[in-house]
């Protein structure tokens, strides 16, 4: 049966052609049903010809929001005074049960706001986590959160995402017994700041994870932990830094390959291989962020997002629903 997935059509740069293609992307792939929510002057024309002339129609339905969130808006103010938004209508439909779960490519502070005043928190969280999902040398990938939902946490909050890491871990990508480790400066228990220092402990006590103690930021990419816990600003600083060296890494690599004859032939000799390399760094194959801690899904992908990134977002939101995360969550820290 099809999972019903609303998608903010307002979210990304490129909104709502992306959202669109998307979408369509995403019904032709998987079996999903998208609710596309907007201004429906705006988003209904521009369905209406990305799709003519199509032999198969895709199961889209125009949902109107008469207000959108824009990425230069303070998103506390927007979420408060924009109640008609594409954010908020799209969110009360999960609420509601019209919708299995949401993605959007928009303002991500306000995307965060409006999840946790719409569908409110899990039993037992006090505090959402973003995750990130990161390429590893393994070919594992390694969940990180928080990256950025808080930027102030306390030992309790750092236990509650080590727990709801490992159960996304384990409910998407089917890793039995996910390694967990706290996010330090050093491997020994001595080394990090207050917070790492007053969560080790708090860590080591909790039988539901299998935690391994402190990693360090190498051990993001080295297949080292499958979840590493930390605090939304270390987190996001982290990101942010990953996606940057990946620009670096691959802006640096098409320059070389361009350089001289030899190595252009090369390049042409080896185009998978650097096809294959792109693609384990690009954010589009990873669908975006879930929020975890929050009454339904949902997922916040890059403003910058392409169709292809929107389909692969469209995917993570049906395979959390259909995976039960949140009930598994609530189990998991009702002992905690």
């Amino acid at each position: 049966m099809p999972v019903d997935i609303v998608v903010d059509a307002m979210g990304s740069e490129k909104a709502p052609e992306s959202e669109i293609r998307g979408a369509i992307l995403a019904c032709r792939e998987f079996d999903v049903r998208v609710l596309l929510v907007g201004p429906e002057d705006q988003v209904a024309p521009a369905l209406e010809a990305a799709t003519r002339g199509m032999m198969w129609k895709p199961a889209i339905e125009v949902v109107h929001a008469s207000e959108w969130i824009s990425m230069d808006d303070k998103a506390a103010q927007a979420v408060r005074s924009k109640r008609d938004s594409s954010m908020r209508v799209g969110l009360k439909l999960v609420r509601e049960g019209k919708a299995q779960g949401f993605f959007t490519a928009g303002n991500t502070g306000a995307a965060m706001a409006t999840a946790k005043m719409v569908l409110g928190m899990l039993a037992g969280v006090e505090r959402p986590a973003m995750v990130a999902t990161l390429p590893t040398t393994t070919g594992y990938p390694t969940l990180l959160l928080d990256v950025g939902a808080n930027v102030d946490s306390d030992p309790d909050n750092m236990v509650q995402f080590a727990v709801m890491g490992s159960m996304y871990s384990t409910s998407i990508l089917k890793v039995a017994s996910p390694r967990v480790g706290l996010l330090s400066i050093g491997e020994e228990d001595s080394k990090g700041n207050n917070l790492t220092r007053d969560t080790l402990p708090l860590l080591r006590a909790i039988k539901r994870i299998n935690f391994i103690g402190n990693v360090e930021g190498r051990d993001l990419y080295n297949g080292a932990a499958d979840v590493v816990v930390c605090d939304g600003f270390v987190g996001n600083v982290a990101l942010k830094t990953s996606e940057g060296l990946a620009r670096l890494v691959n802006s640096s690599l098409r320059q070389s390959l361009k350089s001289t004859v030899t190595s252009q032939v090369g390049a042409l000799l080896s185009r998978k291989a650097f096809s294959d390399f792109k693609k384990r760094l690009d954010y589009s194959e990873y669908g975006g962020a879930p929020l975890l801690g929050v009454r339904g899904v949902c997922i916040i992908g890059h403003g910058s997002s392409n169709e292809r990134a929107i389909m692969n977002g469209i995917r993570v939101a049906a395979e959390f629903a259909e995976a039960e995360v949140n009930s598994g969550i609530e189990d998991a820290l009702r002992g905690v």
